[in-house]
């Protein structure tokens, strides 16, 4: 079940493994996903693409600070 969060104006969607990420996003959004090995930070573009950093983060908590870090700087 997907859950959001808002920090500042940038939507941060929790996703469960396996959710569809275009289900649950629209552009500008960023998703914490979790797999096997760790949770995973995507960013939705304006176009609909996706990007991810290379590695995933260890804790919910890690990829969660990231993604409000990266919306602190799309505030600016």
């Amino acid at each position: 079940m997907a859950t959001l969060i808002r920090h500042r104006k940038t939507r941060i969607i929790t996703l469960d493994a396996g959710d569809d990420l275009h289900e649950h996003c629209k552009p500008r959004d960023i998703a914490l996903v979790p797999d096997p090995g760790g949770w995973w930070t995507y960013f939705i573009g304006e176009d609909g693409s996706v990007e991810r950093y290379d590695i995933p983060f260890a804790t919910y908590n890690e990829a969660l600070w990231s993604a409000k870090a990266a919306a602190e700087f799309d505030a600016q």
